[in-house]
């Protein structure tokens, strides 16, 4: 625990360094960039750090790091790409707050509802909404460009360059999964009906795997391993391991989107009910539901909620039994990625570490 409270301190510390960086040199552009940067700021300060964690164990599973020494140059290439990952999550979560429509985000307004207030509260002209959204796509812009430049910088600071080859790569690769698969998720939305059962459960599953799962674990981890020169079988071992960790790291998500607790989550309770999400979860409950309940199930799904009718659909998707079946998926994951590291070629410590965390991903209750 030592070893994680310090490192989740260096993250918050290189992330702060990273943007008052950034601040210092743009500061020939005036005060009226002050909100967009302290915005930045407010968005990366805190969170549970699971990505840059995962990376970080990534290393450590294939190489000797201690977490409670100096800082060296080794362990400042590996707080990079974990800072980058944190930097292109919080892009990710602010322009998917902004596709979703969402009015918050951990407990305070979302960027897009920041600015468009802003824009409110001096008068200006024009519409405040589109201000709002013009707001968020350029913060999450930013965000991304620099997590793109602490990337380069980590693999830069790696003297093994086929390492470096490989760590850029699989974050190229996790940008565009990430794009395609909340692309994905959009797409679903807009489908006027469900597919067949087993179609749309096929669907549901591409999305939570490519928008969330990859990017949530298994990228880190082979970012991280990678940096550390993982040969073959340790990138299986982990890939094996990460994915199916990711997938029930999501299903959590999916769980908490409609049952979680708002003071606890910062996201009002069925949130993803309101916007129409079709997530595993969904598809398993429509499945279970009589005809007629279905039919108002899907009148219901991805309209202007109020109070009861959340509740109703709460209680059908509970009385469905999708809610059992999810977690039993969740166990399921969990018991398959320990299995994938049991053995594997990979430091024993890290392994220990890993399926910890493993665990604690899945069973949060935020």
């Amino acid at each position: 625990m030592h070893e994680t409270t310090r490192l989740a301190g260096l993250i918050q510390e290189r992330i702060s360094d990273t943007l008052s960086n950034h601040r210092r040199n743009l500061e020939p552009l005036g005060r009226d960039t002050e909100p967009l940067l302290d915005e930045a700021l407010g968005f990366l300060s805190g969170g549970k750090r699971f990505r840059a964690q995962f990376a970080t164990l990534g290393y450590r599973a294939v190489k000797p790091l201690d977490l409670a020494g100096e800082v060296t140059p080794e362990f400042g290439a590996v707080l990079d790409a974990a800072c980058a990952l944190e930097l292109f999550h919080a892009a990710a979560l602010i322009h998917d707050d902004l596709i979703d429509r969402s009015d918050t985000r951990r407990g305070r307004p979302s960027t897009h509802r920041l600015f468009s207030a802003m824009h409110q509260q001096h008068g200006w002209r024009g519409a405040s909404e589109h201000f709002g959204l013009a707001g968020a796509i350029l913060l999450g812009d930013l965000l991304q460009s620099w997590a793109d430049e602490l990337m380069q910088a980590a693999c830069d600071a790696v003297t093994d360059r086929a390492a470096a080859r490989a760590a850029r790569a699989h974050f190229n690769r996790m940008r565009s999964e990430v794009a395609l698969g909340q692309y994905l998720d959009v797409l679903e939305e807009q489908q006027p009906v469900f597919a067949e059962h087993a179609e749309q459960l096929e669907r549901s599953t591409r999305v939570l795997v490519y928008k969330s799962a990859k990017y949530s674990v298994e990228a880190p981890l082979l970012i991280g391993s990678a940096l550390a020169g993982a040969n073959e079988a340790q990138e299986t071992a982990l890939s094996s391991f990460g994915l199916p960790v990711g997938v029930a790291f999501q299903l959590r998500d999916d769980l908490l989107g409609v049952f979680g607790d708002e003071e606890v989550t910062g996201k009002p309770s069925g949130d993803d009910l309101a916007e129409g999400k079709r997530t595993v979860l969904v598809t398993l409950a429509r499945e279970n539901l009589p005809t007629t309940h279905r039919r108002i199930f899907d009148d219901l799904l991805g309209t202007d909620l109020d109070p009861s009718q959340i509740a109703i659909l709460q209680r059908s998707i509970r009385e469905s039994g999708a809610v059992d079946q999810v977690e039993g998926m969740i166990s399921r994951n969990i018991a398959r990625s320990t299995a994938a590291v049991n053995g594997a070629p990979l430091r024993p410590d890290a392994v220990a570490s890993l399926t910890q965390l493993a665990e604690r991903a899945a069973r949060r209750s935020a």
